[in-house]
């Protein structure tokens, strides 16, 4: 039987997600120490969710984030992605994205985005 709010949390990936929670990215960083560490509804970052490692989780939500640089935009890249996504969607998880460059010069906005998406997941929909 199938857990109510299982995750496909993969411990075999854990030291790989505490490597990368070492080495965020600057974009990352500026997300997670600005942001989303202290936000009112808990997020992890570097949580492993089956064979992948997502950039940022909320249980509560049902959410991930993930921060996209250059390499998610080859073919195969972007291959990829779907595919990871579609898998993590298999949890019913939502999959938002952003790139650096929105995170460098639309980093309000970003998290303008992130908390609507946060409250409507939790609460339903809000009005602002």
């Amino acid at each position: 039987m199938k857990e109510r709010n299982f995750t496909g949390y993969n411990a075999k990936l854990k030291e790989n997600a505490r490597m990368l929670r070492k080495n965020m990215t600057k974009q990352e960083r500026h997300l997670w120490y600005d942001f989303l560490r202290n936000y009112p509804v808990k997020f992890y970052r570097q949580r492993s969710i089956d064979w992948y490692i997502v950039d940022f989780y909320c249980s509560a939500a049902k959410l991930v984030i993930e921060i996209d640089g250059s390499q998610h935009y080859t073919k195969d890249g972007i291959e990829y992605d779907e595919i990871r996504t579609e898998i993590l969607e298999q949890y019913e998880l939502q999959v938002i994205r952003f790139t650096n460059t929105e995170i460098d010069r639309n980093f309000i906005c970003v998290c303008d985005e992130i908390d609507q998406i946060v409250k409507e997941r939790i609460y339903g929909n809000t009005n602002k």
